[in-house]
């Protein structure tokens, strides 16, 4: 009976990550529209929860010393590089097109795994990256000769890119001997972000004024820094941490499929509040995006030793189950 207790409370916990995950873009684009530059955003954002964090980062102050490299990697690629990305991608293309091209990352993985590292993969993980590309396909509604700005799906593919090179570094990041604590992990890549995102976004060139102004949220005028409160405190802290216990008390592979659910928030929040309408083929097109994901994810080649391909058990055991991080 604990057992249950525990798996449901762990479930609770996955469901309001996975919203807290979806919100992220939806209160980010207002401030973006209201002047602020996509970087700017990002580092307010990883700032902010490197600063709450900071407790979590000096008690696990010896991950500096064990584990630089994992560090590292997930501060520039999971932290800057994936939201940097997807928040620039925000400025072009609608909240729900720009994460459902970063749910790409677990195909895109396997095919790092076939094409370089030369490794077979099954063949239902392969068919989990044909789903992916055909829903894709119809997310960006090709057949009207992709009316989606360019460089923002190619932002958002570069948001997916990301994910796919942190996930790499992570499948040679140790052994399952080695193991990083996850909030640890979490904390150091969030400072490695802040760090590398003040050299880019030069924050103090921003113009601070907006924070004290309001942002418009499809006709409904809101306090910038109620949205950017919401940003840091609740889609990045709260959705890291509760991601982290949520796969604690389940498994890293129902977490993850608890953690697909962040693409349908994120466009049914931004249906409503910002009133962007994705037609029926891009919402058959989502569908199919997020079940070939999983399928790819799921069926993943597990060879007799070492990590399972492009998910590696460090990543299990570190990490939230693999999602959009954004």
């Amino acid at each position: 009976m604990r057992a249950s207790r525990g798996k449901s409370v762990g479930l609770g916990l996955a469901l309001v990550s996975a919203f807290a995950f979806g919100g992220s873009g939806v209160a980010a684009k207002p401030l973006i529209e209201a002047g602020l530059d996509p970087l700017a955003v990002v580092w307010l954002r990883v700032a902010g929860a490197a600063l709450v964090m900071l407790p979590v980062a000096w008690r696990h102050r010896a991950l500096v010393r064990r584990r630089p490299a994992l560090l590292i990697g997930f501060g520039l690629l999971a932290v800057a590089g994936v939201q940097a990305c997807y928040f620039a991608a925000l400025s072009r293309i609608p909240v729900g097109v720009a994460l459902l091209v970063e749910y790409l990352a677990p195909a895109l993985v396997l095919g790092w795994v076939r094409f370089v590292q030369r490794r077979p993969v099954t063949r239902a993980a392969a068919f989990g990256v044909v789903l992916a590309a055909g829903g894709l396909a119809c997310v960006v509604e090709v057949w009207s000769g992709l009316s989606f700005d360019a460089i923002g799906l190619l932002l958002a593919l570069g948001a997916a890119c990301c994910q796919v090179g942190y996930f790499v570094l992570s499948d040679h990041g140790g052994d399952g001997a080695d193991r990083a604590d996850p909030l640890g992990v979490i904390a150091y890549g969030l400072l490695v972000g802040t760090a590398l995102l003040t050299v880019i976004a030069r924050p103090w060139r921003m113009d601070w004024s907006l924070l004290a102004g309001r942002a418009d949220m499809n006709g409904t005028s809101v306090p910038a820094w109620l949205l950017l409160g919401w940003i840091v405190l609740i889609a990045t802290v709260v959705a890291y941490v509760f991601g982290v216990v949520s796969v604690r008390r389940l498994s890293p592979q129902v977490a993850g499929v608890v953690a697909c659910l962040e693409a349908v928030i994120a466009t049914v929040l931004a249906w409503v509040l910002l009133g962007e309408h994705l037609s029926a083929p891009q919402i058959v097109g989502g569908v199919v995006v997020l079940l070939g994901a999983f399928v790819a994810q799921s069926s993943a080649p597990k060879p007799p030793s070492g990590p399972v391909a492009g998910v590696s058990p460090t990543v299990e055991a570190e990490l939230p189950a693999p999602r959009s991080v954004t």
